[in-house]
C-alpha cells in the first residue's frame, strides 16, 4: 500500500456550504473561456478576419487559418502535458493551492483580454496566436490547483456528486457566456445586440474577449474569497517537486501491475483527445465547412451544450445497470456513426441535426469514464490513479490538434482533418474492449 511522503500537509475538515458553492462558481466562470475562445467565436473570427484574406470569401476556401489555430491549441496542450506534472506535485505536497491559482487566473485573463486589439488583419496573427497559446496553457495549469482542492473541499461521501454538479454548472456557465455574447454584443437576426458597437474592425466580436475576461475574473472571485484553502506545509518549493516527483514515479511503478487499468489509461488517452479535438475545432468547422455566421454558431453552440448535458444525464441510468464499459463504448459508437455522415454530407439542416445528435454521446463518454476508473482503482490507489488519468490525458491532448492541423494543410481540406478525430475515436475504442471491468451492484430502480 502507499504511503504519503513526509512533508504531505494534513487533509483540512471539508468546506461549508457557501465555500463549496464558491468552489461550484470557479466552473461557472472558467467555461466562459473554453466555450467563447477556444471553440465557438474566437477561433473563428481568427480563421475567417484574421488570417483570411480578401481573395477568400469564408475559412474553407482558406483552411491554413483552421490548420494553424489546430496547431497552436496542440502546442499549447503539449507544454501543459510537460508542466502538469511538476505542478500536480507542487499542489499535493506545498499545501496552498490560491496563491497558485490566482497566478493561473491572472495570466489566463490577461492574455484573453489583449484579444481585444488583435484586428481582422493578417498581420495580427502572431500576436492573436501568442496571446491565445498563453492564455490556454495558465487555464489548462490552473485547473490542475481547482481540481487538487475538490478532496479538500467535499466530504468524502460527496465527492463524486459535487464534481459531478461543478461540471455541470460549468455547461451552464458556457451557455449564460455564450447567450450574454450573443443578445448583449453580436445580435441575432433583426434582434440588434443590447450593446451596439461598430463591426467595421469587428469590434462587436473583439469584444467577446473583453467579456470572458471579465466573467472569468467576476465569478472566480467568490473562489478567493470564501473557499478555505489548505495551510502551508512548510515545505521548499525545490523539495516539494522531489517529492511529488517521487510519488508519481512511484504510482507509476505500482500501475504496471494492473494491467487493466494501463489498458484503460491508453483508450481513455486516445478517445478523450478525439474529443478534445473536437472542442478545439469543432466551431471552427461549423463555420467554414457550411458558412455559419457568428450569432448562427452561438445558437449552434447553445443547442449542442444542451443536447450534451442531457446525453450526460440520461445514460447515467445505463451506467448504473448494464456498466461503465458498455456505456462508454456505446458512446463511442454514437459518436463515431453520427460523425461520418458530419464528415461526409454538406447540407447545413443535416449538418445541425447530426450535430446535435453527436452531442448526446458526447457527456456519456467523460462521465463513464470517471465510473470506470473508480471501478477498476484499487481503494488504496484511488487517487493516484485518478492524477496519473488526468496526466495520460494531457500527455496526448496535444496529438488530435497537432493531426487535424497536419491533415488539413495537406489535403487544403477541414473534412479530412475533421476524419482523425474518428480515428481516435476508433482506436480509443478498440483498446477498450480488452478492459474488463470488475463486477458491481446494480443500482436499484
Amino acid at each position: 500500500m502507499m504511503s504519503a511522503p513526509s512533508g504531505a500537509p494534513a487533509r483540512p475538515r471539508p468546506a461549508s456550504v457557501t465555500g463549496i458553492a464558491a468552489w461550484f462558481m470557479y466552473d461557472w466562470a472558467n467555461s466562459a473561456f473554453a466555450t467563447v475562445i477556444t471553440t465557438f467565436v474566437f477561433s473563428v473570427y481568427f480563421a475567417q478576419d484574421i488570417y483570411g484574406d480578401a481573395g477568400a470569401t469564408n475559412c474553407a476556401e482558406q483552411p491554413e487559418g483552421s490548420a494553424l489555430w489546430g496547431l497552436a491549441i496542440g502546442t499549447s496542450g503539449l507544454a501543459v502535458a510537460l508542466l502538469s506534472p511538476v505542478l500536480g506535485a507542487i499542489a499535493d505536497r506545498a499545501g496552498r493551492r490560491k496563491p497558485w491559482l490566482l497566478a493561473f487566473l491572472l495570466l489566463t485573463v490577461g492574455p484573453t483580454a489583449l484579444l481585444w486589439y488583435a484586428l481582422p488583419s493578417p498581420a495580427y496573427v502572431v500576436f492573436a496566436l501568442t496571446c491565445v497559446v498563453i492564455a490556454s496553457i495558465a487555464f489548462e495549469l490552473g485547473n490542475v490547483f481547482y481540481n487538487a482542492m475538490l478532496p479538500d473541499v467535499a466530504p468524502p461521501h460527496l465527492l463524486g456528486r459535487l464534481s459531478g454538479w461543478g461540471w455541470g454548472l460549468g455547461y451552464m456557465g458556457g451557455l449564460a457566456c455564450l447567450a450574454t455574447a450573443l443578445f448583449g454584443l453580436i445580435g441575432f437576426g433583426d434582434l440588434a445586440p443590447l450593446l451596439t458597437l461598430p463591426q467595421d474592425d469587428s469590434e462587436h466580436i473583439r469584444a467577446t474577449a473583453l467579456l470572458v475576461a471579465i466573467w472569468f475574473t467576476l465569478f472566480a472571485l467568490p473562489l478567493f474569497l470564501l473557499t478555505p484553502d489548505k495551510p502551508s506545509a512548510g515545505v521548499p518549493l525545490g523539495q516539494s517537486i522531489r517529492l511529488g516527483l517521487a510519488t508519481l514515479w512511484q504510482t507509476l511503478r505500482e500501475v504496471r501491475r494492473y494491467g487493466q487499468i494501463v489498458r484503460f489509461l491508453i483508450a481513455s488517452a486516445l478517445y478523450r483527445d478525439g474529443l478534445a479535438t473536437l472542442f478545439a475545432v469543432g466551431g471552427l468547422y461549423a463555420a467554414c465547412t457550411y458558412g455559419m455566421s457568428f450569432s448562427q454558431i452561438l445558437i449552434f453552440a447553445i443547442g449542442l451544450n444542451v443536447a450534451s448535458g442531457l446525453g450526460a444525464a440520461g445514460f447515467a441510468f445505463l451506467d448504473d445497470r448494464l456498466g461503465s464499459r458498455p456505456t462508454i463504448l456505446t458512446a463511442i459508437v454514437g459518436l463515431i456513426g453520427f460523425g461520418i455522415p458530419l464528415l461526409l454530407l454538406s447540407d447545413p439542416t443535416w449538418f445541425i441535426a447530426l450535430a446535435l445528435g453527436l452531442g448526446l454521446f458526447v457527456g456519456p463518454a467523460q462521465a463513464a469514464s470517471r465510473s470506470l476508473l473508480a471501478r477498476l482503482a484499487p481503494p488504496h490507489m484511488a487517487t493516484e490513479m485518478f492524477g496519473l488519468y488526468a496526466f495520460t490525458g494531457k500527455s496526448l491532448a496535444f496529438v488530435g490538434p497537432i493531426a487535424f492541423a497536419t491533415v488539413t494543410a495537406a489535403f487544403s481540406s477541414q473534412r479530412a482533418g475533421m476524419a482523425t478525430i474518428l480515428v481516435f475515436l476508433a482506436l480509443g475504442g478498440l483498446v477498450l474492449l480488452t478492459v474488463r471491468e470488475p463486477p458491481h451492484r446494480q443500482a436499484s430502480p
